[in-house]
């Protein structure tokens, strides 16, 4: 299931699927959302929901849990090459992309801490002039 804000990860790589459970005749499954106020929690749940549904899952229970906190350390390897090749520089330790994600020029500049989420910031590579989002290290 891609997520609504950027489908070119899926839930299970961006980490916020924390648990598949079996309970009786009944799927558990446990979402921590990015953040706790993430406008995008009701949309993950009812997509969780219909996909399973269609699979033939009729009883389900989705759970928020929001202890411990998401963190971009629960993202994928396989994640963190997708939002790459989609344009969006992944999460690094250091605070800041380590190259652009179009052409990997390390000559970057910090446009606006905040981007079009506010997991994101606003950056631009000054070999090739375009602007990039970058997923902030949470």
């Amino acid at each position: 299931m891609p997520d609504p804000e950027i489908p070119a990860i899926s839930l299970t790589d961006l980490g916020i699927i924390r648990d598949v459970e079996w309970h009786d005749d009944t799927l558990t499954v446990t979402v921590t959302p990015t953040y706790s106020g993430c406008p995008a929690t009701s949309i993950i749940n009812m997509e969780i929901e219909t996909t399973l549904r269609a699979h033939g899952i009729d009883k389900l229970t989705l759970k928020r849990q929001l202890s411990p906190a998401w963190t971009t350390d629960w993202m994928t390897d396989e994640g963190r090459q997708k939002l790459e090749a989609y344009g969006i520089a992944p999460p690094q330790p250091a605070g800041g992309p380590k190259a652009c994600p179009r052409c990997q020029s390390d000559n970057l500049e910090r446009l606006s801490q905040f981007g079009s989420t506010p997991c994101k910031a606003q950056w631009r590579c000054r070999d090739c002039l375009e602007p990039f989002d970058y997923f902030k290290c949470i």
